[in-house]
């Protein structure tokens, strides 16, 4: 009775009964026998529409009563946000026009908190539960658009706007992923969220901190293609690598001549370096890598260190290649476990769990934080080797 009271009363000329209806209904709808009625009567078509044609059926009132207006859209997307929560209704029926509407809210309402903050729950939700959806919400807004929001100072705000980056991000099929963590980095998403949300002056809340961990969850899978790749040993460009790792260790050592007299000689010399490198392979280091996980993942972590720490690089393996055998802590060997520890730690290619908030603000301090993380730990490794004297019984430990 209270539903069918309510489904007439929202559909008043008066507007202030209309106001005080949708007020009541959109603190109705949290109980589940209510909006099972309300829904009966066909009560979310009917808010879509009020939707779909509010704004221009109101634009002459939204000049004279523009408050009037922000609470009973703000009431009608609450009450909407209430009834879709108890799962009833399927989110695939939602037309194209009410997708654009509620999307452009995000634009338009960007200082009215609690139209944008429905506004973008609705858009999270859409996204998460149906793949029709996100293609057409994915049309409908871009990361520039949602960036602004996270500069603000409303902690809910940013937590549904980073919600809403991780849903498309979650959705987006394999071959648009990295175009979106591109536009991801280009749009400096990564800096705002430190300076705006990590950094900012104050606590971070349980749901903020599952939305972060989300988005590390969800970037460092970006890592999983290069997990599961295997070298391919004929693949001259994967082989380059293994010989740019050479060339900044040893700098390319006397290079004897090309001349084919000298052929054994270079073989013997790149089978002597490749040993100091601590590959297990010293004839052909390329097959170290045909295991997955790490795969290619293991050399490209190895390349990133020689390039950007080359000192600490150098040194390394110099120190392991002058020590006796048995003390030395094989760097090519133990960037590959390295790797695939850190693969195992970080669940790459897991989804995100639903409970967990545990994000690490590190990996928000720079762009290629896994490749930063990996040029850490190697360095630890090799000094607590060292410390501990250790010898090549003790490497699996």
């Amino acid at each position: 009775q209270n539903a069918q009271q309510l489904h007439e009363r929202i559909q008043s000329s008066s507007m202030d009964a209309k106001l005080e209806a949708l007020k009541e209904l959109a603190n109705y709808s949290r109980d589940v026998t209510f909006a099972q009625e309300f829904i009966n009567l066909d009560g979310i078509s009917l808010l879509t529409q009020m939707v779909e044609s509010g704004t221009e059926r109101y634009q002459k009132l939204q000049k004279i009563m523009k408050p009037c207006f922000g609470d009973m859209l703000s009431f009608t997307l609450t009450a909407f946000v209430e009834l879709m929560d108890h799962g009833i209704v399927s989110w695939d029926t939602f037309s194209v026009a009410f997708i654009k509407k509620i999307a452009s809210y995000v634009n338009k309402f960007a200082s009215d908190i609690s139209i944008l903050q429905r506004s973008l729950a609705i858009l999270e939700s859409m996204v998460l539960n149906s793949h029709d959806l996100y293609q057409k919400v994915a049309q409908e807004i871009t990361i520039g658009q949602l960036i602004p929001h996270l500069q603000g100072t409303d902690q809910e705000i940013q937590t549904y706007t980073i919600a809403v980056i991780n849903a498309l991000f979650l959705k987006a099929p394999d071959d648009k992923r990295q175009e979106m963590a591109n536009i991801l980095a280009q749009k400096q998403l990564r800096s705002i969220i430190l300076t705006h949300v990590i950094r900012a002056q104050r606590a971070i809340n349980n749901e903020m901190a599952h939305q972060l961990y989300v988005l590390q969850v969800l970037t460092f899978n970006l890592l999983e293609d290069r997990m599961m790749t295997k070298m391919d040993p004929q693949d001259q460009a994967q082989r380059d690598i293994i010989f740019e790792l050479r060339r900044i260790a040893f700098d390319a050592e006397s290079e004897p001549n090309n001349s084919s007299g000298s052929m054994e000689k270079r073989k013997s010399m790149y089978t002597r370096d490749y040993k100091k490198l601590g590959f297990i392979n010293h004839i052909n280091p390329a097959m170290d890598f045909t295991q997955t996980p790490p795969g290619m993942l293991a050399l490209d972590n190895m390349l990133y260190f020689a390039k950007h720490q080359q000192d600490a690089y150098i040194r390394i393996v110099l120190e392991n290649s002058s020590r006796e055998d048995k003390h030395e802590c094989p760097f090519g060997r133990s960037s590959i476990e390295l790797t695939k520890m850190l693969c195992e730690i970080l669940k790459v290619g897991e989804l995100p769990s639903e409970t967990c908030n545990d994000f690490h603000p590190m990996f928000f301090t720079h762009d290629r934080s896994f490749e930063e993380f990996f040029c850490i730990c190697i360095q630890l490794l090799n000094k607590t080797w060292k410390e501990m004297r250790a010898t090549s019984e003790d490497f699996n430990k």
